[in-house]
């Protein structure tokens, strides 16, 4: 399916219950639709399962000019509007994860799931490339051979991206949603994998803290740990959903 929101074509899916709750599954940075069914299937007899490609991932368009995680809010509001989409079940990895906190401060959510989500800047910049990076510009006379390394030892997503996109992901590692996620009223659960070097295990346990009614559960494995354990975590989540 296919809609239009400011000018950018979305492509998504849309199935299971349609007469019950919505789960609003959003993936990470350089994935799409497909990484997130494996959460959504088995709940499309009991509930309604909106799953998107992100602008710019996927076969969705990329924004007309660089976004940071504002804008996509605003794409999810707009699309959730049109779509009819109230009060839904949140889902987000990684830089889904990101864009979930910032939509659950700023719209009624019935619950929100977080896997392996940044939330400070630096969260996104504990590599050790990054460290490297960083050495290498705070000595004397090395500022020009930090800028060429960039082109060698930068992120696989950031040489990955078109211009646009490149731009987009610099706004949306350097956006703090600390105090954002303070607003958030919905009853959160965050999963981690004990092994998730891209996102930081510290920024759970800020997330436990600034959000008022939360849990974090640690699996065993990496960013990608709710596929890891993926009969686990639909248990959890079964439970978490309340059987509403």
């Amino acid at each position: 399916m296919e809609v239009n929101i400011d000018d950018v074509k979305i492509n998504y899916v849309d199935y299971g219950n349609k007469d019950s709750k919505t789960i609003l599954l959003l993936h990470g940075w350089g994935q799409n639709i497909e990484m997130m069914e494996p959460l959504g299937n088995p709940f499309s007899d009991r509930y309604r399962i909106v799953i998107p490609d992100l602008p710019g991932f996927g076969k969705s368009e990329e924004p007309k000019e660089d976004w940071g995680p504002d804008d996509y809010v605003k794409c999810l509001e707009d699309f959730s509007k049109k779509l009819n989409i109230k009060e839904p079940i949140v889902i987000g990895h990684s830089f889904g994860g990101r864009l979930a906190i910032l939509y659950a401060s700023r719209n009624k959510v019935y619950r929100l799931i977080l896997f392996g989500s940044p939330v400070r800047p630096e969260a996104s910049t504990k590599s050790l490339k990054v460290r490297f990076l960083k050495k290498v510009k705070s000595l004397p006379g090395m500022e020009g051979l930090a800028e060429k390394a960039k082109k060698y030892i930068g992120s696989r997503d950031y040489k990955a991206a078109s211009p646009v996109m490149r731009k987009t992901l610099v706004n949306t590692v350097n956006r703090d949603l600390t105090e954002d996620s303070k607003k958030i009223e919905a009853p959160t659960l965050m999963i981690w994998g004990d092994y998730d070097t891209e996102a930081s295990i510290d920024d759970a346990h800020l997330l436990e803290k600034t959000i008022k009614d939360s849990a974090l559960i640690v699996l065993p494995g990496t960013h990608y740990a709710y596929l890891e354990n993926i009969g686990r975590v639909i248990s959890i989540l079964d439970n978490f959903f309340g059987g509403k």
